[in-house]
């Protein structure tokens, strides 16, 4: 039966250019095959090939029979068989048309996602990897369309609805049986590593750009399946993930999929060896880092700081090293994104030791002051909130005669001129707190403070009277030609 079956297929090298068909190619699977050894092993594997993909029927295709069906030493030549099946494509833009053909890639999908995971001890052959991957290289490899990529990147608002693509009720089959494909434990990841290569992981990543969040997790998981799996493309992956960070931060500023790369480099880091190699520093020098700087970054905050927060846990020592970092980028003119910097401080700071902590102190707590003196009463308040986590409290009580003279004059402008109520309140309550902490100091500081506050409205003063003898003598120079002369406010 399965023979009748198959001989009604076209055995054909080549898929049928007429109809649906796709015209996507495979480049890891032929590179692979060009840079195979002899002109006989690269004959074989063309004769494979025509074999595994006979041309699939464009108009009526026909489903195969189902697996329960044949014998298992006919099952892995079926299992070839629906995979070309499926290699037909289809216009899902305009839901009325071939329904009756995409019901049936859509069913055989579907059994070939539930052979894969009930495979058993069945291993996978080489022609069914290949074709695996052929498939799926025809049907998610793709350029997305300029009326889907309707957004045109990373979103700074987080009420902005997703874009969903029109074809995601089979690409997501096709994504389900990849991804149970690659964690079978029927899949022999030496032979798979010539097929999943390097040219397929490129092509996965370029997806993680779709519009659509439901592919950027399917994605995800199916990435970081490979990463454990092939532990040979594991340099691979990181340095092409590092590429689109670079590209992202420096070029373009626009990319849909930065939140799940950073999820998957969270899992990633977690597992670093320790000490940590010189390139996975590097890694959070040129690449974490500066990732704070895009005006999106709300949007992969989250991953952003979790895996920030790996890197202090497993080395103690990079917390300078990362504050110094955020202080280069702060955002002085974005408020929405100074509050997020502080509460990523603030996760820094409930881990760092006492010796990174006095290596930044000085330019912190000045950055800080900035913030306590910010008319954005959010900002200000989540400056101040830092005095309500106790391990702070106590880095700032080891230090107070560094930093108190530098948070002083802050501290003392809000209560004396801030238009917020609760930012007042919570500056008294600093104030008081620092004066139980060190009576003395503090009023050596308000002592300092009010010197200093002499002597600048002294210079104030002096430069206004200076202005105002230059303008009357000005005035009382005679005006020639088109010489420019400042004009005094009593003479307009």
């Amino acid at each position: 039966m399965l023979k009748n079956i198959l001989n009604k297929l076209p055995r054909k090298s080549k898929l049928d250019s007429e109809g649906d068909l796709s015209h996507s190619t495979v480049s890891g699977i032929s590179h692979h095959q060009q840079g195979s050894g002899g002109v006989s092993s690269a004959a074989a594997k063309r004769a494979s090939a025509s074999a595994v993909f006979p041309a699939s029927m464009v108009s009526g295709i026909e489903p195969l029979v189902p697996f329960k069906d044949v014998p298992n030493s006919e099952k892995m030549n079926l299992f070839v068989s629906k995979l070309s099946l499926c290699c037909v494509t289809f216009d899902f833009a305009d839901p009325g048309k071939n329904i009756v053909e995409k019901d049936v890639k859509r069913r055989t999908l579907f059994e070939l996602v539930d052979f894969v995971a009930c495979g058993g001890s069945m291993k996978f052959s080489e022609p069914a990897i290949l074709a695996m991957c052929k498939m799926c290289s025809i049907n998610l490899f793709r350029v997305f369309p300029p009326n889907y990529r309707a957004n045109g990147g990373v979103s700074e608002n987080d009420d902005d609805e997703p874009v969903f693509d029109p074809a995601w009720p089979h690409l997501q089959f096709v994504y389900e049986l990849l991804l149970k494909f690659i964690s079978s434990s029927c899949l022999d990841s030496k032979m798979a590593k010539k097929y999943i290569d390097h040219s397929f992981i490129s092509k996965l990543l370029e997806l993680f750009d779709s519009d659509d969040p439901r592919e950027r997790d399917c994605l995800k998981t199916i990435l970081h399946r490979i990463y454990g799996k092939f532990m040979v493309h594991r340099p691979f992956i990181r340095k092409s993930m590092n590429n689109i960070f670079y590209q992202f931060v420096f070029e373009t500023d626009k990319h849909n999929g930065i939140a799940e790369l950073l999820e998957i480099f969270g899992s990633v880091i977690s597992g670093f060896a320790l000490p940590l190699k010189e390139e996975h520093k590097m890694f959070l020098w040129r690449v974490l880092i500066p990732l704070h700087k895009p005006k999106s970054m709300a949007v992969y905050f989250q991953q952003l700081s979790y895996c920030i927060t790996l890197f202090i846990e497993k080395e103690p020592k990079l917390a300078s090293i990362v504050i110094r970092g955020l202080l280069k980028y702060w955002p002085v003119t974005n408020s929405q994104k100074e509050v997020m910097f502080l509460g990523e401080l603030e996760e820094i700071l409930e881990v760092i030791n006492m010796v990174e902590f006095q290596r930044v102190m000085v330019q912190l707590f000045w950055r800080i002051g900035c913030c306590i003196n910010s008319l954005h009463f959010q900002v200000a308040e989540r400056a101040l909130y830092l005095w309500n986590n106790d391990h702070i409290v106590n880095l700032i009580a080891h230090n107070r005669e560094v930093i108190l003279p530098i948070i002083f004059p802050a501290l003392d402008r809000n209560d004396q001129s801030h238009w917020n109520p609760a930012v007042i309140n919570l500056t008294h309550n600093i104030r008081k707190m620092f004066l139980e902490m060190d009576e003395k100091l503090f009023l050596s500081c308000h002592s300092h403070f009010k010197e200093d506050e002499v002597i600048l409205n002294a210079e104030a003063e002096k430069r206004k009277e200076a202005w105002k003898q230059l303008e009357h003598a000005a005035s009382l120079k005679p005006v020639i030609g088109n010489t420019a002369v400042l004009v005094s406010p009593l003479m307009t």
